[in-house]
């Protein structure tokens, strides 16, 4: 047979098979992923901030592959509503009862009492997620010192002193993953946003530090960064006197919704991610605009700054 008639016959083959070749090819890579989440069974998981937000909606998603939760937050009531909804689930086979503590970021005399009965609880912590936060929204000339110091307590010291507490016992058992939650605000500032933003800074700025020195410990860290997530945090957050901002911004409410973010998270540590931006494109622009053309970025920054300000007059 020549050429000529072999090729056709070949692709006459090749469409023939498709119909048996494409199913079973979704079939293997769909197995494939599902056998990733499956690594994610019994694995020990220390949540901050669940009792609402992100935090309660990773509880879920966590909860749904298997994983044993250590629940935290400062508020029991909300941490034992979170616990009886998962309890409740009939969607979900978990043999792991979820353990709530209660720990306040702020009350850092604490932090070391409470990651003791962590390590208690079931002897080790695999996965930490640095989910605690609060925000902020105020001119920064205008803003009590007080107010910068409880931002940099909640998102930043807080964060760094629980990760210090529990990093001994990964570092013993030579695995863990801690997952910093900061946010796009941590690569760049914004307006408006200063003790907010500082703090993610700082945080980010720590965790790639750690990163590289606590791998050879096969120790891994992933620092998340999202943008707008449709959650309370705009309502709670601090103005310059400290008390509460109480307004649902626009750009939070358009965000992104809080269970593809925690998804998101959860194929982070599957996949064992180091950073993960989720952010539309705009701020992936502004994000490289920073460091590129720093000048025009700026610039951006301060049009934002007057128009925002001519807003509120």
């Amino acid at each position: 047979m020549s050429d000529a008639h072999a090729t056709p016959m070949a692709w006459q083959y090749v469409c023939c098979s498709l119909p048996i070749l494409i199913p079973m090819s979704v079939y293997v890579l769909k197995k494939c992923f599902n056998n990733r989440y499956r690594t994610l069974n019994s694995k020990v998981v220390l949540i901050t901030g669940a009792s609402s937000g992100l935090g309660e909606t990773l509880a879920h998603e966590f909860y749904s592959h298997g994983c044993a939760l250590i629940l935290t937050g400062r508020s029991s009531n909300e941490l034992e509503r979170v616990k009886n909804d998962l309890l409740s689930r009939s969607d979900i086979k978990n043999v792991n009862k979820p353990c709530i503590l209660v720990l306040d970021l702020i009350d850092q005399s604490t932090i070391e009492v409470v990651s003791q009965k962590v390590l208690g609880v079931f002897g080790r912590v695999d996965i930490l997620i640095n989910n605690a936060g609060i925000s902020y929204r105020g001119r920064a000339e205008a803003t009590m010192a007080e107010v910068d110091y409880k931002v940099m307590l909640v998102n930043y010291f807080g964060q760094v002193a629980l990760t210090k507490a529990i990093l001994p016992s990964m570092i013993h058992h030579k695995s863990g993953h801690i997952i910093a939650i900061s946010s796009v605000q941590g690569k760049i500032a914004v307006p408006f946003r200063s003790a907010y933003t500082a703090s993610k800074h700082a945080l980010q700025a720590f965790f790639d530090t750690l990163r590289a020195e606590i791998s050879h410990h096969k120790v891994k860290v992933t620092v998340v960064s999202p943008g707008y997530i449709q959650t309370n945090l705009s309502l709670n957050a601090l103005t310059g006197s400290g008390s509460k901002y109480g307004v649902m911004d626009e750009s939070t409410m358009s965000g992104y919704s809080a269970e593809y973010v925690a998804q998101r998270i959860v194929d982070a540590v599957v996949n064992d991610e180091q950073e993960v931006i989720i952010a539309p494109f705009y701020a992936r622009l502004a994000i490289g605009l920073r460091y590129v053309w720093p000048r025009f970025y700026f610039w951006i920054m301060k049009c934002r700054a007057d128009r925002q300000a001519s807003q509120k007059m």
